[in-house]
């Protein structure tokens, strides 16, 4: 089975504490503390893990991120990236080929996942069931810690 990692992006960014950085890749731009947890997380059992931002979609850790920005999931921002751009980005980055994707967010991602999913495909959300942003850092940290991946939940 095919298995690929999807970790939220964050608000946090390196522009927030180095206003002349300049285009950056994606994976030196994010800097939340989630973001930075599931990434390690991503990092430790997946050999496979992209960024989901509300403004780009889908990112490599390599893809450049031009400038701050502040777009989140569930909001109506004009620049929110839409289900037909992420359907797109699904298919160009290759997405189709992962049998599982195992979603590192809050319960706002499975509304963006779950409408792209191929009939192959499946997706589980292990911090589903953990209420709140300190219970889901904590879990990560032990199951980074401990060697052990976080419970599938669908």
């Amino acid at each position: 089975m095919k298995r690929i990692c999807i970790i939220p992006c964050g608000a946090k960014k390196i522009w927030d504490v180095s206003k002349e950085a300049g285009s950056q890749p994606a994976h030196l731009v994010y800097l939340s503390p989630l973001h930075q947890r599931t990434k390690t997380y991503a990092q430790t059992f997946f050999d496979d893990w992209v960024i989901l931002s509300g403004k780009y979609g889908f990112l490599h850790k390599d893809d450049i991120i031009p400038a701050n920005y502040d777009v989140t999931f569930g909001t109506n921002h004009i620049e929110l990236i839409t289900e037909e751009q992420l359907r797109r980005q699904f298919y160009e980055k290759q997405l189709t080929a992962f049998d599982e994707l195992v979603v590192l967010g809050g319960k706002k991602f499975r509304k963006v996942i779950d409408p792209l999913l191929l009939d192959h495909q499946h997706a589980n959300y292990p911090l589903a069931p953990y209420k709140g942003i300190g219970y889901m850092l904590k879990a990560i940290k032990e199951a980074t810690e401990s060697g052990t991946e976080l419970t599938a939940h669908d």
